[in-house]
């Protein structure tokens, strides 16, 4: 897992790790690191995902997979066109801009496809917490192992790299299948916050409640490691690489 950090002038020497806290322990959690003020962009690279800045240029290719209704059931606001996939990205790079998010594109490496999002967000640094939300994959990629390895590359950021002592994930109450895929990768349950949101179409929503923190990180750590390479062990590489033309097809035939 390497990690670059992109600045406003460029990239520093692929494949470099950067300095942006200490680490001890070959870059695992240092208890006594301090946050940076800000977080600049990177990117994350894992074995089968790439987790780079989301900017305009990933429209294109998320709108070609990000379409099915299935990914935007639980979202805010669904999206069923190229026009609100560019608002829905217009409006997490305003936020990035300012400072209050840091959104990333899900990247599948074997084909380089833009096949998801994720975000850091609900930044609270100065207390070392920090939420991941707004996580997405078209379903071509659900199972493959992709969103378990974004969840290990954003959480190893945010312990080992930004110093976070929480790391905290919400979803909807009904959302049965994330709430046990939370469970799965180690997070907490902490409760349910009543009449947390208003969705588009006036439900009122209910949100789960999730962390890890820095003590459990290193468990937590664990087995998400051991949930991958049981994961690339049982995937053959050409599965991986024809997920692009299958994702674009199912998404044909359910606009017919």
């Amino acid at each position: 897992m390497a990690v670059r950090v992109d600045g406003l002038l460029g990239s520093v020497t692929p494949g470099a790790v950067p300095s942006l806290a200490p680490m001890i322990d070959g870059g695992r959690y240092d208890p006594t690191m301090q946050p940076p003020a800000t977080i600049r962009p990177v990117i994350l690279e894992g074995d089968l995902v790439r987790l780079e800045p989301l900017t305009a240029g990933h429209l294109e290719g998320l709108a070609s997979v990000g379409l099915d209704p299935a990914i935007w059931r639980w979202m805010y606001a669904p999206i069923t066109s190229q026009q609100e996939m560019r608002a829905w990205l217009d409006a997490a790079l305003v936020a990035a801009r300012s400072g209050t998010e840091v959104p990333f594109a899900t990247v599948d490496r074997a084909s380089g496809q833009a096949i998801g999002s994720t975000r850091l967000m609900s930044l609270a640094l100065e207390h070392r917490r920090v939420e991941i939300g707004w996580t997405w994959i078209a379903p071509a990629w659900q199972g493959s192992g992709a969103n378990t390895e974004a969840k290990l590359l954003l959480l190893a950021y945010a312990f080992e790299q930004l110093g976070c002592r929480r790391v905290e994930f919400k979803t909807d109450s009904l959302n049965e299948r994330s709430r046990a895929a939370l469970l799965g990768i180690g997070a907490t349950f902490e409760g349910v916050f009543r009449n947390h949101m208003i969705m588009a179409d006036g439900r009122q929503r209910h949100s789960a409640y999730y962390s890890v923190i820095d003590a459990e990180w290193p468990s937590v750590r664990e087995g998400l490691e051991a949930r991958l390479r049981r994961r690339l062990a049982g995937v053959p590489s050409s599965t991986v690489t024809d997920r692009a033309g299958a994702s674009r097809a199912r998404q044909t035939e359910g606009a017919s």
